[in-house]
């Protein structure tokens, strides 16, 4: 089992989004995101934390509930300065760079072996813990990316991987109604995930929809748009994992396991 050390980071993971959101063309709450839920991937690397983090802000006319995928590294990722939220001190790592984790190709990478069943979501306050409640599902052939175009609009990011394949990451998420969740026509594949309402209920929607038809806009954007090579996919098993927490975690695996969060009290 793994040992977890607490530690901190600062300025924290909230204090960082809360200047970076309201600039975003999706964004439709006010300066005071609240962690609401979310998930982890692993990089097979164990170079990069990988964090799926859901906020809700109540300041608002109603409450606003939004997606953000963020991704963490130990030095500055080469051509995505545009994507970068901001850089922290990890009581543990050191100096972490944070971005915008749409515009990080293992992000994207990771996320599409999620939808494909080649990777499993992980808890995202507990180390080793697959997350059961992010619920994935997919048809036809394993995608080819070629590449990675990413496009913000009014409603959600666009990562377009190759010319018939597009990741739609919603980013206002809507509550679903009771019942199954039905994704969009001509979606080949999808993630579903909980997150808490400001009001202390349970809500649950679409995180992702992976689009496979030729040709495919899922989304309207025109706004923010960049491109960057893709990674090959891995299938090993990651050496760093990411929570809200900061703690170090060492497991099982030859090299240290770590998460990277605020301290917990």
């Amino acid at each position: 089992m793994a040992v977890i050390h607490r530690t901190t980071l600062t300025p924290t993971k909230l204090e960082l989004l809360a200047s970076w959101l309201p600039s975003r063309p999706w964004y439709r709450g006010g300066a005071e995101p609240v962690k609401a839920g979310g998930f982890r991937l692993d990089d097979p690397q164990g170079e990069v934390g990988i964090e799926f983090m859901v906020v809700t802000d109540s300041s608002g006319a109603r409450p606003a509930a939004h997606l953000v995928p963020l991704t963490y590294r130990g030095a500055p990722l080469d051509g995505a300065e545009h994507a970068l939220i901001g850089t922290a001190e990890h009581g543990v790592l050191g100096r972490r760079w944070v971005y915008d984790g749409c515009h990080d190709p293992v992000l994207a990478d990771r996320l599409l072996a999620l939808v494909e069943g080649r990777a499993e979501a992980q808890h995202q306050s507990a180390s080793d813990t697959p997350d059961p409640e992010i619920v994935r599902s997919h048809t036809g052939d394993r995608s080819s990316p070629t590449g990675l175009t990413v496009t913000d609009d009014a409603e959600g990011t666009d990562l377009v991987l190759a010319q018939d394949t597009v990741l739609r990451l919603h980013r206002v998420l809507r509550a679903a109604p009771d019942g199954p969740l039905v994704p969009p026509g001509g979606a080949t594949g999808h993630v579903t995930g909980p997150w808490s309402m400001p009001d202390g209920s349970r809500a649950r929607g679409l995180f992702a929809v992976l689009h496979g038809r030729p040709g495919a806009e899922p989304g309207a954007g025109t706004a923010g748009g960049s491109s960057v090579p893709a990674q090959p996919a891995r299938d090993q098993v990651a050496d760093e994992d990411v929570d809200d927490r900061g703690e170090t975690v060492t497991g099982h695996d030859a090299q240290p396991r770590h998460v990277e969060g605020e301290q917990v009290v």
